[in-house]
């Protein structure tokens, strides 16, 4: 077969066996016989192109003045350019899988294509003046390029480790918290409408270049792959990090199609917890650097708070990603909710007595909180409902975030405009705890209350 990267590899013995329940495991072919090299490439290229896609939703706000200044746009119609983008970012996901799965489109094909609407999408908001124009360009096809190229690096990292995804999946979510903060200080120190064409010019175009390089090498594995030197039904040696992981997160008892996992009633809990913690994460990140301006600091501070909240949003994605292999997916989501609850009191409480680095302390339990959960739900839906179908059951779980953009832009500037920033700060720290609570509510599909217990006799067919 032909790999990717145009080399050529012979053809891979492999077989697939069954557990006890069922669920098919195809062993044997490592991913260098897959692939032609290391499967960490499949875990760094994604890193390298959600970190290229982080601009468009966290270093937006920081643009925000410059932009209105430039078009003569309001507040009102910058808040609604990023509110479709978020829209179509997330609402993309489920078609994108859907059509992923069916195999109507490839990993490289989906990111080839993000490359491109990412590109128009900067220069929408570098060329338009109209803000219906903006909302197009930057708005529907910004987002929807965000999207697929979002969707496709998180499936597909999911899928080349399925006996580890919490740390490698946490990792490259992680890039598209923490690659804006570049942008983040150009936009607040180095941007105005002197430069504003070209800077964001120069932006869409290394967007573009650094999907259009990594896109070359994507690549799904085959359906039900399990690295060869892991055995699924042992689960690895006893001990080893692999056996500790899957121990705390065991596979899917089977391949849950996207009604079969709505039926459980996991999937909609799940979509219920996205909504809402992605809906005060969103909240953070678009009133965040207004509300250190309104409480009198400087853009110093405003713009550290925002980088601080990008920094830690994506290095925590990682860390908790990590967590959840020794402690527990859902242990480890319920403890980055409540933080996320809790530090919306805390950067209230700092900003009401004005302490800068009180302020800045909050901040980064805010960014963590506000990003670590991302990876959860990506990890916990492959958990719970398998590999095969990872790309679609997610994209429902993921849509959840259309409702969240809303939620935590729309309705966030209604409740400050009514109650003012503190009764927004309390309400999104309240709602945050509810959540935790829920989240207790989550358990694994079919599993039986003790473990698994893995076939004595599994079912084997040799590849020909």
């Amino acid at each position: 077969m032909s790999s990717d990267v145009g080399r050529e590899t012979a053809p891979a013995a492999y077989r697939e066996i069954t557990d006890g329940k069922g669920r098919v495991y195809r062993i044997g072919e490592s991913d260098r016989e897959i692939l032609g090299h290391s499967r960490k490439l499949m875990m760094w290229l994604p890193w390298a192109a959600m970190f290229a896609i982080s601009v468009f939703e966290y270093a937006y706000g920081s643009a925000e003045d410059v932009l209105s200044d430039a078009h003569n746009w309001t507040q009102s119609n910058t808040f609604w350019i990023l509110s479709v983008w978020t829209f179509f970012q997330a609402g993309v996901s489920f078609p994108t899988g859907w059509l992923r799965e069916k195999g109507y489109l490839k990993p490289r094909g989906a990111v080839l294509l993000g490359s491109v609407l990412a590109l128009l999408g900067f220069l929408a908001i570098s060329h338009f003046d109209n803000v219906f124009l903006a909302i197009i360009g930057f708005g529907v096809l910004g987002g929807v390029g965000s999207g697929l190229v979002y969707s496709t690096c998180i499936n597909m990292t999911g899928k080349w480790f399925p006996e580890r995804r919490g740390s490698t999946t946490g990792f490259v979510n992680g890039g598209f918290a923490y690659g804006s903060v570049p942008l983040i200080f150009i936009f607040n120190f180095a941007f105005d409408t002197s430069n504003y064409h070209v800077v964001l010019d120069l932006v869409g175009v290394y967007v573009m270049i650094v999907l259009l390089a990594v896109a070359w090498f994507f690549k799904d594995p085959p359906k039900n792959w399990w690295p060869a030197h892991v055995d699924p039904l042992k689960r690895g040696e006893a001990g080893s990090k692999t056996a500790r992981a899957l121990a705390k997160n065991p596979p899917a008892v089977k391949q849950y199609t996207p009604m079969e996992a709505i039926k459980t009633g996991q999937l909609p809990l799940i979509w219920v917890l996205l909504v809402i913690t992605a809906g005060v994460s969103i909240f953070g990140v678009s009133f965040q650097v207004p509300f250190a301006k309104e409480v009198g600091f400087g853009p110093l501070v405003a713009a550290n708070s925002a980088g601080v909240l990008s920094v830690v949003n994506g290095v925590g994605r990682a860390v908790v990603g990590w967590l959840s292999d020794i402690m527990g997916r859902k242990l480890a989501l319920i403890m980055v909710i409540l933080v996320l609850g809790l530090s919306q009191f805390g950067v209230m409480w700092a900003g009401n007595i004005h302490s800068e680095w009180l302020f800045l302390v909050f901040a980064f339990f805010s960014g963590f909180g506000g990003g670590a959960f991302y990876p959860m739900f990506a990890t916990l839906v492959p958990d719970y409902f398998g590999e095969n179908n990872n790309a679609t059951n997610y994209g429902i779980a993921y849509s959840g975030k259309v409702v969240s953009g809303l939620f935590g832009s729309g309705l966030g500037s209604m409740v400050i405009d009514s109650w003012g920033y503190n009764g927004a700060y309390v309400t999104a720290g309240v709602i945050s705890l509810v959540a935790a609570a829920l989240a207790l509510l989550l358990r694994h599909p079919g599993a039986p209350r003790r473990g698994t217990v893995p076939n004595p006799n599994p079912v084997s067919r040799e590849a020909t």
